[in-house]
């Protein structure tokens, strides 16, 4: 199972964090912007070029640091075709560098039309008899409130490829409570349920490390929740979102770990990507302050988290 992969790079970096790549044009330093718009243009091919070329220089910045990074589709869907095909660059350059790929998509669909984004995403395009692959992340995330059919046609393209999802369960929003937070009438919460819905969907998929191919999204800003799902889904792999800029702190992702330390993620997008905006340099040391940042926020965790 995918997961397995994960937790093996995991185990083997002792860094259970995932660098987010949600660029946005404002967060490449100067001298790269002005070099591409030079060369390309202002506007998209320009901001593009600069957001790949940023891309490449923190993932050689941090390859050997963290073991994941995590692209946000719609900071590459507002660029419109040119972005999806820099995502798509993206993804291969992470994979070159031998980084596993959560491709943060967040898709919520049913029956062809799901099938059709895991093509696109995990499986690939079957035409003429080939199978084409396209973003081919290692993992996705997915939004499962509408069920179990907008989860399946994901977990069956993974299946044999090796890959995985995160299926959204306790989101770190603060409006996350205002439906997940709501009490069934047998006294479960809804998260709760989305979250038992989700590891019952893919029991039988447990891998070397006891985990399914459908993991779970289970925010840092909520860490008794955390603790309570922990205990609920021990068969499900955590991906922890809100840790740093949202308020998150490696206290409260403790709870996301099982007592070997396995089967939990952690994110930083902005604090990573946008470390170098706090060291006075311009941008000039980008790769060195995002490995900085890094390699502080694995050490943070590791106070509280020790990995078997």
């Amino acid at each position: 199972m995918s997961f397995d992969r994960l937790q093996e790079k995991i185990i083997a970096k002792k860094n259970p964090t995932v660098a987010g790549l949600d660029a946005r044009i404002e967060y490449v330093p100067e001298h790269i912007r002005k070099a591409c718009f030079a060369e390309y243009g202002v506007g998209l091919k320009g901001a593009c070029e600069a957001i790949y070329q940023f891309n490449v220089g923190l993932m050689d910045a941090l390859c050997d640091i963290v073991p994941a990074v995590k692209p946000q589709a719609a900071y590459y869907e507002n660029l419109g075709w040119q972005g999806m095909e820099m995502l798509e660059r993206t993804i291969a350059y992470a994979k070159s560098k031998g980084l596993f790929v959560i491709a943060d998509i967040k898709r919520g669909d049913i029956g062809s039309t799901a099938t059709a984004y895991a093509e696109g995403w995990l499986s690939g395009a079957d035409i003429e008899g080939q199978t084409f692959k396209s973003f081919d992340a290692d993992c996705v995330t997915l939004n499962g409130y509408m069920g179990s059919d907008s989860i399946l046609p994901f977990l069956n393209a993974a299946k044999g490829e090796d890959k995985c999802a995160f299926v959204l369960v306790k989101t770190s929003n603060p409006g996350s409570g205002e439906l997940q937070d709501i009490k069934t009438a047998d006294g479960q919460t809804i998260y709760q349920v989305m979250g038992q819905l989700n590891e019952q969907i893919a029991a039988g998929t447990e891998g070397k490390y006891g985990f399914t191919m459908a993991g779970a999204v289970t925010g840092a800003t909520y860490p008794e929740q955390i603790q309570n799902l922990r205990t609920l889904l021990p068969r499900t792999f955590f991906l922890v979102p809100g840790y740093g800029a949202q308020g998150g702190t490696a206290e409260d992702v403790k709870y996301a770990f099982n007592e070997k330390g396995h089967g939990a993620i952690v994110n930083s997008s902005r604090g990573i990507m946008c470390a170098w905006k706090k060291t006075g340099n311009n941008g000039l040391d980008f790769g060195e302050a995002a490995r900085n940042a890094a390699i502080a926020m694995r050490d943070d965790i590791a106070r509280f988290v020790t990995i078997q």
